[in-house]
């Protein structure tokens, strides 16, 4: 295994890449300006001070828990003792049904054996390029899991799931987010260890096969922050 060769899957903000979804605005940077201090060195100020604005669900990379759908108030921090996992990465062509593309149970069994005993799933949907840096999913109807799909996917014993699309659920469902429910099991398990990261690009040269998974969090406490997850080839 090199360590010295980290593969990031992560979708960055503030700069070139600007995937988003749910209808919201674009990440904004902007210095601290008021009477007393400038935040920007080009400005006239001394540093450069600046606030973020974004959401955590909606622009890049980023992993969530059950908090995310829990009457309940969960950290996604406290889903993790370790930031190691094995992993396998696979790559993923959704069926198209009634004019929906959907990641489907006959899709991932072909993969099951490889699947089975890995700690994290990273599924690459196909085709892939690299229009999904810079994607607006919001009203596209992304693609997503079929329930008998994530119900293979609970079966196989995954912790942490991720994916290249906005979310396991479709764009519309009248909030029900089956998928994610049946994932961490909710309402019946109130709190799980189990994570959701979406919104993450697999680069086409990047094959499928196991890698070691390190699942970086911003360690901010809610239900869902930006990460970067980076993969190690153990071959």
């Amino acid at each position: 295994m090199n360590l010295k060769n980290p593969i990031s899957l992560a979708i960055t903000m503030g700069g070139k890449q600007n995937a988003k979804a749910w209808y919201i605005p674009d990440v904004k940077i902007e210095p601290i300006m008021n009477e007393r201090f400038v935040g920007s060195v080009e400005k006239g100020g001394f540093v450069n001070f600046r606030n973020i604005t974004f959401n955590p669900h909606g622009n890049g990379t980023h992993t969530e828990c059950v908090g995310h759908v829990a009457k309940q108030v969960y950290s996604v921090l406290d889903c993790f003792d370790t930031y190691f996992f094995s992993a396998q990465l696979i790559s993923v062509t959704p069926e198209n049904i009634n004019g929906d593309n959907i990641i489907t149970k006959a899709s991932l069994l072909p993969f099951a054996e490889k699947i089975q005993g890995k700690e994290a799933l990273i599924i690459r949907t196909l085709p892939n390029t690299e229009q999904k840096l810079n994607i607006d999913y919001s009203n596209t109807n992304p693609t997503y899991f079929s329930l008998d799909a994530m119900q293979l996917i609970v079966e196989l014993n995954i912790t942490h799931l991720l994916v290249d699309v906005p979310s396991v659920d479709r764009e519309e469902d009248g909030g029900a987010l089956a998928a994610h429910k049946l994932f961490w099991d909710y309402p019946n398990t109130t709190f799980s260890k189990k994570t959701i990261t979406e919104l993450i690009f697999v680069p086409n040269h990047v094959l499928d096969g196991e890698y070691l998974l390190n699942l970086q969090l911003v360690p901010f406490v809610n239900d869902a922050t930006p990460s970067n997850p980076v993969i190690y080839s153990i071959d």
